[in-house]
């Protein structure tokens, strides 16, 4: 019988939503509040075994992250018990742990203090650690120099040299630039070569077919299957049109409470959707399957030139594409007070597989001067699920022939 190395038994997370912030308090206080109960996680059993490396799949929301937050121990469950016999490296959120001030060379050793190392142990892994990173100097200088990119390097490199026997890894193979990319895939071969346990969370169904032994099909906070990896990713693309259980449902994109919105409010805008190739609303879209931005936008004073505009960031804020109808020479007529209108950006989908955020916005001339109207900045997520990740952050979507030469 194989060893077990994780063992979850009925687990809960709950938390409580509020209908406003000092709602809380007043709670704390021992006021009678108005709460509602959302489950992250509702009844979760599963085993993984000493050397499996194990896949766990679903769309936005149905508690991958909740589920690695209660494994590595950064959030408790509500209810079910844990057991995990092994030491545990997460690649989670890279750099979680560093200080800004420090140099590179301090962070590594608090960073191994943090998973339990002593001194002697970081600096007998301290030559791997660096030769992984790369960054030469930098090292010696404090991380807030430090691009975004030499950033991610140190933190994977810190992350991936502590010879964990439970690796844990959420959607961060895809760091840095093509080569350190190629090495992180590199040695999460070489862990697998050499027995370790491995919890591999993806929205790239092909890394997740490649590599993992059994995969978890989490759903709405329930494992909704488990078994091999073509059965799960089959199963996981009935989902992803809504049809796991016969019927068509509609699925709204949840509006992001931080998102930030200003303007002038001239124009409004009411409502918004992201519909799959079906016509479905729902933020979670397939690779190279059609989608469509949607936004309805009523008028509250007469407007010259309308402009409207959509903008995908991911989830570092960094600006990957998008357009507007004054860029796609689609011209929109000047609008009265009352009017409304509903625009869609029809487009297929060719960024990677990953998560990213949804701006929108409506601007235009108001007296002749260039006014924002309305602006929706990260208003919701999008996920994008991929079957085959490319390099960068689009697919140009290549045609290969290979023939002999003569």
């Amino acid at each position: 019988m194989k060893e077990i190395a994780i063992q979850a038994e009925h687990l809960v997370k709950r938390y409580k939503l509020y209908n406003k912030p000092s709602d809380r308090l007043r709670e704390a206080l021992g006021i009678k509040v108005d709460v509602h109960e959302h489950y992250a996680l509702n009844d979760v059993s599963f085993h993984v075994c000493k050397g499996e490396t194990i896949g766990v799949i679903g769309t936005n929301g149905s508690g991958k992250s909740t589920l690695l937050k209660i494994i590595t121990g950064v959030v408790c469950q509500s209810a079910g018990k844990l057991t995990v016999t092994r030491r545990i490296s997460a690649l989670l959120e890279l750099g979680a742990g560093f200080n800004m001030e420090y140099t590179g060379m301090e962070n590594i050793y608090l960073n191994g203090t943090m998973m339990g190392f002593s001194e002697k142990e970081i600096e007998a892994r301290m030559d791997d650690i660096l030769e992984f990173a790369d960054i030469g100097e930098f090292v010696n200088q404090p991380v807030k120099t430090y691009s975004s990119g030499m950033f991610v390097r140190l933190a994977f490199a810190v992350a991936i040299n502590i010879d964990p026997e439970i690796l844990i890894v959420d959607e961060a193979l895809s760091v840095g630039d093509v080569f350190f990319q190629a090495k992180c895939y590199r040695k999460f071969e070489e862990f697998k070569k050499q027995g370790k346990t491995i919890l591999f969370v993806s929205h790239d169904l092909g890394s997740i077919s490649k590599y993992c032994d059994r995969v978890f099909l989490l759903n709405k906070g329930v494992v909704l299957g488990e078994g091999n990896p073509k059965e799960m990713v089959d199963l996981y693309k009935k989902v992803l049109v809504h049809q796991e259980d016969g019927v068509r449902a509609q699925e709204t994109p949840a509006r992001n409470p931080d998102a930030i919105e200003y303007g002038t409010l001239a124009a409004q805008i009411t409502d918004f959707a992201i519909e799959d190739a079906q016509g479905a609303a729902t933020n979670t879209i397939q690779k190279m399957e059609p989608f469509t931005v949607k936004m309805n936008v009523r008028f509250h004073e007469d407007i010259e030139e309308p402009i409207y505009a959509f903008t995908i960031k991911d989830m570092r804020g960094t600006e990957i594409t998008g357009t507007n109808t004054m860029l796609e020479k689609s011209a929109v007529k000047p609008q009265k007070k009352g009017g409304a209108q509903t625009v869609a950006f029809r487009q297929t989908m060719n960024l990677q597989g990953g998560e990213y955020l949804l701006s929108l916005g409506c601007t235009g001339y108001k007296d002749g001067e260039f006014t924002v109207f309305h602006r929706l900045y990260d208003v919701c997520s999008l996920t994008v699920v991929s079957a085959k990740n490319t390099v960068g952050y689009y697919d140009m979507d290549s045609h290969i022939t290979v023939e002999d030469m003569v």
